[in-house]
């Protein structure tokens, strides 16, 4: 079954947020975001379901990047996937502390090496909100803000479309309610300025 884009809206002209319904793992876009742990061991949840579907060289070189801090990103190759690369944002596990500023620095720093890498088209999981814990609505909240904020302090970014991909339903609810907040009637909505 295809993906299905559920709800967008131009933060900024030719600068598009989408929900989209599906398997990240279909997504053809320049990368997507993998919701990774510090030590890059792709084993459960989206991680485990990117490296059953693009292929074992995406772990072989997440080994080869080691360590990454709760709230940075590394990129690898996409292997079979139809997207071109697999950022690794690993954002925080809940009851940490301080999980809202390290899943915001998560999120933002998989959109800065997207733009430092001068793409055009990333898709990103709700990042935390399966194994790690992350109660869904406070995840949408957080990632959607910091989506838009991104996208406005940088209108210059090579981004033009930045699309939230959620499997369950429970997830898909919490951001389209959270999107419905933040930027009203979800069916393509005009937030530009």
């Amino acid at each position: 079954m295809a993906n299905r884009e559920i709800a967008s809206v131009e933060i900024l002209p030719r600068k598009w947020l989408k929900l989209v319904q599906g398997d990240i793992t279909v997504e053809a876009v320049d990368a997507i975001v993998n919701a990774a742990n510090s030590h890059l061991k792709h084993g459960g949840g989206v991680a485990g379901a990117i490296v059953r579907r693009g292929g074992y060289e995406i772990q072989e070189e997440s080994d080869r990047i080691g360590y990454v801090p709760v709230g940075q990103a590394a990129i690898t190759c996409a292997g079979k996937l139809p997207a071109r690369f697999v950022i690794h944002a690993v954002g925080p596990r809940w009851g940490e502390g301080d999980e809202d500023n390290k899943l915001r620095n998560a999120v933002w720093n998989s959109l800065k090496l997207a733009t430092e890498r001068d793409f055009s088209t990333i898709s990103l999981p709700a990042i935390s909100a399966g194994i790690f814990g992350f109660p869904k609505d406070r995840c949408a909240r957080i990632i959607l803000e910091t989506i838009e904020k991104f996208l406005r302090e940088h209108p210059d970014s090579s981004l033009k479309e930045v699309r939230m991909c959620l499997f369950d339903a429970p997830t898909l609810e919490a951001f389209q309610e959270a999107f419905r907040e933040r930027f009203g009637n979800p069916a393509n909505a005009s937030k530009s300025e």
